[in-house]
């Protein structure tokens, strides 16, 4: 099954992606024909009453090879490839952090939550950082996505607490729509996660 989703990927090892300069040298073409985005993570019930607080969602950090537009796939190694033709709607932590910013926002609980810049009165910084959000062809395809978060009180640096979240979901075949729905689906789940416990910390 690797080998099979391998034909159909452009296969950039890390080095090159650590190496900078164009992401799309290797690849067939250069502009995507398909941009994907990803769904706000959704809560069925939000935990506790209403909030006063306002909380700031920092960019994400990333390795190289994530801090990128185009969807990554690891085989064994790991070895990090791209689906071709086919990218993220912005640079994966620009979008990861409007849909955490997104998914606060949904549970009605919180005063206020914003990006940098949005001029908000901060009482929290939420930090993140992804650590995986790649389609594995290593046995079992299936969609990774492992965000670290720490909680932050803005008003004395004191860290409210720290927490990594991860989530795998199987896919029904090794094809980018596949891949992307298995990764939305796992995505989903880590800002749910991510978003009930900031409501528990605050």
């Amino acid at each position: 099954m690797a080998n099979e989703a391998s034909s159909r990927l452009c296969r950039r090892s890390v080095l090159a992606v650590l190496g900078g300069g164009a992401l799309l040298a290797g690849c067939a073409g250069n502009a995507p024909s398909a941009l994907y985005g990803l769904s706000a993570g959704s809560l069925t019930q939000a935990p506790g009453r209403a909030k006063g607080a306002q909380v700031l969602v920092t960019r994400p950090r990333a390795l190289k090879a994530l801090d990128t537009n185009y969807i990554a796939v690891v085989a064994e190694g790991p070895v990090y490839s791209y689906f071709p033709k086919a990218a993220w709607t912005d640079a994966l932590p620009s979008v990861v952090q409007s849909k955490i910013v997104e998914t606060l926002q949904g549970t009605g609980r919180l005063r206020g939550v914003g990006f940098p810049g949005d001029g908000l009165l901060i009482d929290y910084q939420l930090q993140t950082e992804v650590r995986a959000f790649s389609f594995h062809v290593d046995g079992a395809d299936r969609g990774v996505v492992e965000v670290a978060a720490k909680l932050v009180n803005d008003r004395n640096g004191r860290a409210m607490g720290t927490r990594v979240f991860r989530a795998e979901t199987l896919a029904a075949s090794s094809s980018v729509d596949h891949a992307v729905r298995a990764l939305n689906a796992s995505a989903d789940k880590v800002f749910a996660d991510m978003a009930a416990w900031v409501l528990q910390k605050i």
